[in-house]
Parts: structure tokens; C-alpha cells; sequence
């Protein structure tokens, strides 16, 4: 017997029904809002996990309190430390204790260089010993070169390596997108991941120009405090967070439950969800804030061309090695980590000292030095099917021959993200105005998530926001998402 349930929040409220269907960062950020906005409104979050916030997720090593999933918050845009500092965390936000990296290529750990957009220079002048020589020359033909035909869209490596040749790709732009995307720089969509660029490489013929334009502007615009921010006790108890707020204004969330068809219930157009158990929930509205693929299998009845369009957003998978050694026995070097340009042939793609990145970290655990390396990237995920001693003895030989750490750890543990981290290849922003040109015509419905405008943690928070702002006919979040995205120069959810 099929169970219906009309009733879908417990709000004492007779507002409209809204269920929110995916218990990640971006359908609480939804439901909180729905809440605020409406504290009459009956508000159900359906997760088919056991647990909300998706890819953020908190726990222990060796009794240290880590993340197992996206570590730090961008602070330059407002909507994840706003939010966290809503559902009470306000004094849990803690900036980096350092932000100086690395980048570990021909052999040797060297520093970060400054003075680039997402690794893309405005001079030669502080690559040095990241480049060759020949590299370093290559940049100074950029002013020489005609103009590079952009169009609508432009892969990122592709652009830059016509511009400045590939050595910049390779060394500094690869591993940058790399720790955000888990990507490939020549596939990455230059509007779609560094969206600033892609406006000044329009306006200028000169690469090296257009960078300068933009480190001109942001200078003239500075913004005061740091870039990123964590949670004391991991970015991963954010969600929980968000999903006791949610709670206590009255919002509905279960767990355990996985929705696999949605259609509408009659001339007035609310909407049924039907789940795998067979329990039927009806609404007057309806967001989906689920991966590209099921939101697809989802959406598969009520609007067949943008599933169809869903089908086509690609995901990276990925693994984080995370490994704590007696702080007595090892020694890192000073600075945050180090990322890995693919180029050099090594397996990890990137090193956090989380014991150094973030102060509560060391604070609870004096006596321990806890590190995270990620393996994995789109089109190089063979890797991924070791067991979880192997890739740990992987993580091991590499942070040895970076850092000279040759102790054993502790205690170690592997996180595997299955279809982590969604691709933005040439044309992503327009394949997802066409999504939402589909989805236009059904009113109460809406889509949200990293899929569709960035996969940093404020960006799916902003998603969310102009999901919920959409329900009621207001579309101007959702027109400043798309005059000002979300996505950082600096990067988003990734080491």
C-alpha cells in the first residue's frame, strides 16, 4: 500500500508545503531560508543518507577532531560565514593560522608564487625556478601575440597556453583548478570557473593585461580580513548545524529516504514525490538539491529536456588520505601545504598540514601533526581503485619525498568521494541556462547545488538562496548570481 503524506512538515503554521529534496549543504541552506523568509511555511528536507551535509563531513583521527571533506570557507563572499554565523557558530569561525604554500614540482617544495589569478601571472617576474627559462620567456611574447579568439567560451588551458605557452598551464594554473575541480585545466570552461578573467580577457588582447586589469581592481576594492575561514571543529559541523536551526523554526528533515519520481499532482500543479520505500509526499512546491545524475533521474517525467541536459554534467571522484603522526617523531615544513602539478608524475595532487592550517587543531592536539592528501582528478582516477593501504602507503612515499617525513603514522584514514566534484567544461554556463530555461514553464519547482553555479561552499548557499527566492517569483538573485558569480579567484571547495 502506498503511503501519501500532504501533511509535509510539523510547523504549527498553514503555509504552502515545501519539501527539499537532498539533505546537502545547499537543500538545508534552502530549507533554512524557506524558514526564515516564511515561518509559516511546512518545510521537509528528504535525505536518502544517514546524515546531512554531503560533501562536508566531520570526524576524528587518532582522536582529533578533522574534516573529511571540504575544509575552509571562502570569506570574500558572504553566504557561508553569514550562514554559519546564523545558526550560531559565530565564534567558531577561525581564519587560517597560516596561508603560505607551496607547490612541489621539479623536485623541490617552492613557494607559492604571489601575483597571479588562479595561476595565471601578470608579470614573469616571481616564477622563477617554477619555470624554465624558456618558460619564463614565453610569458613576455604574450604582448606581442594577435588577439586569441574567445567566443562564448574558452577552455582555461587552452586560452592560457596560447597566450603564455603551456609551462604556465602545467606548473600553476593545473594544480590550482585541480584543487578546486579535481579537473583538467584544458577542459575547465574559462567563463564558467574563472568567470573575472573571462570578462577582462574580453576587453584585453594582451593575457598578462587582463590580469593586471583585475589585480588593479581588487587592490582599489580591498577587502579587510582573510580570504578563508574554518570551523573550530571542522567545516563538516556546519551542516549539523544548519540542520538543527531548520529544526527548531520548525522544518521536518528524514533521513533514509530517496526520492525517485517527481510529478505533478493535478490542474493546480503541486507536485508528488514518489520515494523508494513507497511513501508519497505532496507540495505545493519542490527544490531539488541533488547531484547532477540523480537530480537527472529525478526530474525525468516532469521535465525530459533538462534531464537530459543533467545527464551530460560530468562528475570527478576522488579520495583524502588523512594521517596523524606523534608531533615528537615528525617534522613538516613551515606553511599550509603544497599542491602537485600533474606534469611532475606524482600520485597525490595535494598536501594540507591541517596541524598548521588551522589553530584548533593544534591546540587540541598538541602532541600530534595531522596532514590530508587528496588522490584523484578527472580522467586520472585508476588510482582510486587501490585498497585503502595502498593508497595510504601512496600518500606516505610522496609526502616522504616532498617533505622528508619518513615517520609512521598513528592512525590513518581514507575517505573515498564517489562522484565528488562536478566538471564545468566549455559551454557549462550555457548548458545551464538551458536547464533553467526547461524548468521556467513549472511553477513550485526549482534547482540548486554545485552543479549549476559553483562548487564552493558560498555558491551553493547562493544557489540555494535564488532557488528559494525563485518560488516566490523573485529572479533577481539569480540575475546577480549570473552578473556577479561566486566562483573565487582564489578557488572554492577544494585543498
Amino acid at each position: 500500500m502506498r503511503e501519501t503524506d500532504t501533511s509535509t512538515g510539523t510547523g504549527t503554521g498553514h503555509g504552502r508545503n515545501v519539501l527539499v529534496i537532498g539533505g546537502g549543504i545547499a537543500g538545508l541552506a534552502a530549507a533554512h531560508r524557506l524558514l526564515d523568509h516564511d515561518p509559516d511555511a511546512r518545510v521537509t528536507v528528504l535525505e536518502s543518507s544517514d546524515r546531512v551535509g554531503g560533501k562536508l563531513r566531520a570526524g576524528e583521527i587518532a582522536g582529533a577532531r578533522v574534516d573529511l571533506g571540504a575544509e575552509s570557507l571562502l570569506a570574500r563572499r558572504p553566504e557561508a560565514v553569514g550562514l554559519a554565523r546564523e545558526v550560531g557558530l559565530a565564534d567558531r569561525l577561525q581564519p587560517p593560522s597560516t596561508a603560505t604554500a607551496s607547490i612541489w614540482t621539479r623536485g623541490e617544495l617552492r613557494p607559492m608564487p604571489k601575483g597571479h589569478v588562479m595561476g595565471v601571472p601578470g608579470t614573469a617576474d616571481a616564477l622563477a625556478g617554477v619555470l624554465s627559462d624558456e618558460g619564463l620567456a614565453r610569458i613576455g611574447r604574450d604582448a606581442e601575440l594577435p588577439p586569441t579568439e574567445i567566443g562564448d567560451d574558452i577552455a582555461v588551458g587552452e586560452y592560457v597556453a596560447a597566450r603564455l605557452g603551456r609551462e604556465v598551464v602545467d606548473r600553476l594554473v593545473e594544480p590550482l583548478l585541480g584543487g578546486v575541480y579535481a579537473g583538467d585545466a584544458y577542459r575547465i570552461s574559462l567563463r564558467s570557473a574563472v568567470p573575472q578573467l573571462f570578462e577582462e580577457a574580453r576587453r584585453y588582447t594582451s593575457l598578462t593585461e587582463a590580469v593586471r586589469a583585475i589585480q588593479a581592481r581588487t587592490a582599489a576594492n580591498q577587502q579587510l580580513g582573510p580570504v578563508f575561514m574554518g570551523i573550530e571543529g571542522g567545516v563538516g559541523t556546519l551542516p549539523e548545524a544548519v540542520a538543527d536551526a531548520v529544526r527548531a523554526k520548525g522544518g521536518t528533515i528524514l533521513h533514509g529516504v530517496r526520492a525517485t519520481a517527481l510529478g505533478a499532482r493535478g490542474a493546480e500543479r503541486a507536485w508528488r514525490v514518489d520515494t523508494e520505500s513507497g511513501r508519497t509526499f505532496e507540495a505545493d512546491q519542490v527544490i531539488v538539491a541533488l547531484p547532477a545524475a540523480p537530480a537527472a533521474s529525478l526530474l525525468r517525467t516532469a521535465s525530459p529536456m533538462a534531464s537530459q541536459e543533467l545527464r551530460g554534467i560530468e562528475y570527478a571522484s576522488m579520495a583524502l588520505i588523512t594521517l596523524a603522526y606523534r608531533k615528537a617523531g615528525a617534522d613538516l615544513p613551515e606553511g599550509s601545504g603544497f599542491l602537485v602539478p600533474p606534469v611532475d608524475g606524482h600520485t597525490i595532487k595535494a598536501a594540507t598540514f591541517a596541524s598548521h592550517k588551522w589553530g584548533w587543531i593544534a591546540e587540541e592536539n598538541p602532541d600530534l601533526l595531522v596532514v590530508r592528501t587528496s588522490v584523484g582528478r578527472y580522467g586520472d582516477e585508476k588510482d582510486l581503485a587501490r585498497d585503502d593501504a595502498e593508497l595510504t602507503g601512496i600518500a606516505r612515499d610522496d609526502l616522504r619525498e616532498a617533505t622528508g617525513l619518513s615517520a609512521a603514522p598513528v592512525a590513518s584514514h581514507v575517505t573515498r568521494w564517489q562522484d565528488g566534484l562536478p566538471q564545468y567544461p566549455v559551454g557549462h554556463t550555457a548548458r545551464v541556462a538551458r536547464i533553467r530555461e526547461h524548468l521556467a514553464p513549472l511553477p513550485g519547482l526549482a534547482v540548486c547545488g554545485a552543479a549549476y553555479d559553483g562548487v564552493g561552499i558560498p555558491a551553493c548557499i547562493a544557489s540555494a538562496y535564488a532557488a528559494v527566492d525563485e518560488l516566490s517569483g523573485d529572479t533577481g538573485a539569480r540575475e546577480e548570481l549570473k552578473a556577479h558569480p561566486v566562483q573565487s579567484l582564489h578557488g572554492g571547495a577544494g585543498e
